[in-house]
């Protein structure tokens, strides 16, 4: 056997292989359209908090209006939503395109394990929430999202680890640094996602 053919059929049988153990179908394009709408979001909860812009300066005071909270809950949950939807849609189309199933016992253990962290990170912050403990809901989004993106790599693409650890550590920075808590929540869901995103787009050809 040639040296050529060789290798063909060690990475038809490593395909195989990743096929089997791992749900390949991830879209690019969804990691990019995701951090899109955070950006917007972002934009959107900020001029609700700030209506009068003072520029990135450090802000050391929290929301206690019960209508700009909701709005923000209101907002938040408009980018969850786009995302998720944008998220399966585009999922679906990559997955037909390489003839895989959408729905399979690999994408049920990616989901489940996702979210685990993601519900509990959740509940947290809604606790965090009723408690009136404001501060710590941007540092708990981001940390709580890294973990579950760590946590559903193994059935994943591994560039998705990289993307939980960043997104962990800047969970951690906002921590240290509360008043800057929406600059590190748009790094993390929309400048992190884009670039994810983008990677991902052209490093597997989506």
């Amino acid at each position: 056997m040639k040296k050529q053919d060789l290798y063909s059929e060690l990475s038809s049988i490593r395909n195989l292989m990743e096929r089997s153990t791992k749900f390949i179908s991830l879209s690019g394009l969804s990691g990019i359209m995701a951090g899109i709408y955070a950006l917007i979001g972002s934009f959107i909860g900020y001029k609700l908090v700030y209506p009068v812009s003072g520029g990135l300066l450090y802000r050391d005071n929290i929301v206690n209006d019960v209508s700009v909270l909701q709005h923000l809950l209101f907002v938040a949950a408009g980018v969850l939503v786009f995302s998720v939807v944008t998220g399966v849609w585009l999922t679906i189309k990559q997955a037909g395109k390489k003839g895989e199933s959408f729905w399979n016992p690999i994408s049920k253990r990616l989901l489940i394990n996702f979210a685990i962290p993601l519900f509990t990170g959740g509940l947290f912050i809604l606790i965090m929430i009723f408690k009136g403990n404001y501060g710590v809901v941007s540092s708990a989004s981001l940390v709580f999202y890294g973990l579950a993106l760590v946590a559903s790599s193994q059935y994943t693409f591994s560039d998705v680890k990289w993307l939980g650890a960043l997104e962990i550590m800047l969970g951690l920075l906002a921590a240290l640094f509360p008043g800057y808590g929406i600059v590190f929540w748009s790094i993390g869901f929309g400048l992190l996602h884009i670039l994810y995103g983008t990677i991902m787009h052209f490093k597997y050809k989506q």
